[in-house]
């Protein structure tokens, strides 16, 4: 049995070879498959916010509602050290420096502006990362949704006192840095969804106090439409 076994291996040597460099020849295509496989799957974070805010105005002799039906191009920019028009409903914004962990960034937002009956929608076009070197350097590998509506009671405009409200919601999805690796995703998550709830929190009521003023303002017969204030937004 043992002669038999090997004249075996001797007469299909040949085939046993060939089957061994097939293998390799697999194994090796399916090493590189893997990496490009990896390559391509880099760990994503997913940041969703979501935050309304709602501010109480006292009606003056001109109604809230004809400001909030202004069109775009008579829109005052608020705060001229943080906004910038484009044209006549496109701005730019600069956001207050966020700060992730380490790293500092300033988002740098283009918006657009829809007007609506009974307000207006404002939606993100673009946003750039600008400060720490390893977040900015993620500006092609991250997607933002932004959506703010902004709008007051139209069925109740004859009242003393209107509710003005925005809704925001904002969704990022960005691909890991390197340096972030050893932190898992959802500590990742966790901590920006912190930072874009935080960041809310401080915009909004700032943003909804600097359009009163600015009612008030064009309510009064100010048709300047020049910024009211400076890093105010």
């Amino acid at each position: 049995m043992m002669a038999l076994s090997a004249s075996s291996l001797v007469r299909t040597s040949p085939v046993s070879v060939s089957s061994r460099k097939f293998c390799v020849r697999c194994a090796y295509e399916s090493a590189r498959l893997s990496l490009r496989v990896s390559a391509s799957s880099n760990p994503k974070a997913r940041f969703v916010v979501r935050r309304k805010e709602t501010i109480s105005v006292r009606q003056l002799d001109r109604p809230l509602i004809e400001y909030m039906r202004l069109p775009a191009s008579q829109y005052s920019v608020l705060d001229a050290e943080r906004i910038e028009r484009v044209n006549d409903n496109t701005f730019r914004c600069y956001v207050h420096r966020i700060k992730l962990f380490n790293f500092e960034i300033c988002p740098v937002l283009l918006v657009r502006v829809e007007e609506q009956s009974d307000g207006c929608c404002i939606k993100l076009l673009s946003c750039k990362l600008e400060g720490s070197p390893i977040l900015a350097a993620q500006n092609d590998k991250f997607d933002v949704i932004m959506v703010n509506r902004i709008s007051c009671d139209s069925n109740n405009y004859n009242s003393s006192v209107q509710q003005l409200t925005s809704d925001a919601m904002i969704e990022v999805r960005i691909e890991v840095p390197f340096a972030f690796r050893l932190i898992s995703v959802q500590a990742i998550e966790s901590a920006g969804t912190q930072v874009f709830e935080q960041l809310f929190r401080i915009v909004l009521p700032r943003f909804m106090a600097q359009l009163v003023k600015d009612y008030q303002a064009w309510a009064s017969g100010d048709t300047s439409r020049q910024p009211l204030g400076t890093d105010e937004i």
